[in-house]
């Protein structure tokens, strides 16, 4: 497909007029383009004018670069939730893909797209939704918005407990899941919140708690100084009585890109979601 028709593709159905985010903390180099530098969002890395293969991933890490490498493709595009590493444990917890890769994936014609606030956006490919329907939570009602569109979600579970909804999780995601219990252990009226990634935000709680809701799902919870937001989300979960499950940055949001691996399939573009380590650093 032409590259140019399929961003316009993207831009439309994604809705980015409507969205905003800010990667600033990227080192904007010369493989960089203007229009991700203006508005940290679309296509970051322009490298082929026709695009044959699509590999989805959630972070552009070493990892998922050096397979899209050992591929030996050419013409495709790696579209990526994030256009940076994630690594909790570091000093800044988003870093840049390194220089050395981003040559190799120029030299490939290989090119990056990236979809960040548009994906966690509420829909079909959005990351908290696929989160949910991973779990087996229907969904009732959205809340929170952030970049502009609505993230969260209110959703019903059968689980009556946190610890089996715990086990539920768990096997969504395929690892273990932490719990910070801060409320009852019974799940107000089978009813939960959960918003996928970094959503553990303090003005959540208090909006939760006002709707009888005791019990929140997402993805990064540690408490570090790397990722100060999670110390406040805390004492605001204590403070409401929220119980906090967490199941990694990685995890809560790889439902949305193998999803998206649907969407380049329904363009005529065939691909594949590369899957990577969670880190249980986040938890």
């Amino acid at each position: 497909m032409n590259a140019f028709e399929l961003y316009h593709w993207l831009e439309n159905d994604f809705r980015l007029n409507i969205c905003n985010d800010d990667w600033q903390e990227m080192d904007f180099n010369e493989y960089i383009t203007e229009n991700f530098k203006n508005r940290s969002m679309g296509l970051v890395a322009d490298n082929t004018d026709t695009i044959d293969y699509v590999y989805t991933a959630v972070f552009p890490s070493v990892k998922i670069i050096e397979k899209i490498i050992a591929d030996n493709k050419k013409n495709a595009l790696l579209f990526v939730h994030h256009p940076m590493i994630w690594d909790i444990t570091k000093k800044d917890a988003f870093y840049d893909i390194p220089k050395n890769y981003l040559l190799e994936l120029k030299k490939r014609n290989i090119s990056i797209y990236n979809l960040h606030v548009p994906l966690d956006a509420n829909g079909t490919y959005g990351t908290t939704y696929n989160l949910a329907k991973a779990v087996g939570i229907d969904i009732v009602d959205e809340f929170f918005e952030y970049g502009g569109v609505k993230v969260g979600i209110i959703g019903r579970t059968v689980h009556k407990t946190i610890h089996e909804l715990k086990k539920q999780f768990e096997a969504a995601v395929g690892h273990e899941v932490k719990i910070y219990q801060y409320g009852d252990s019974n799940i107000k009226n089978e009813i939960v919140g959960m918003i996928a990634g970094g959503g553990n935000i303090a003005e959540v709680y208090p909006y939760l708690c006002s709707k009888g809701i005791n019990t929140y799902l997402t993805g990064v919870t540690k408490q570090t100084d790397t990722f100060l937001p999670s110390i406040e989300a805390h004492n605001s979960a204590r403070e409401n009585s929220i119980n906090i499950l967490s199941g990694t940055h990685y995890s809560t949001e790889t439902f949305a890109c193998i999803k998206m691996v649907e969407y380049f399939s329904k363009l005529g573009i065939a691909g594949e979601f590369i899957a990577d380590i969670p880190s249980l650093d986040d938890v």
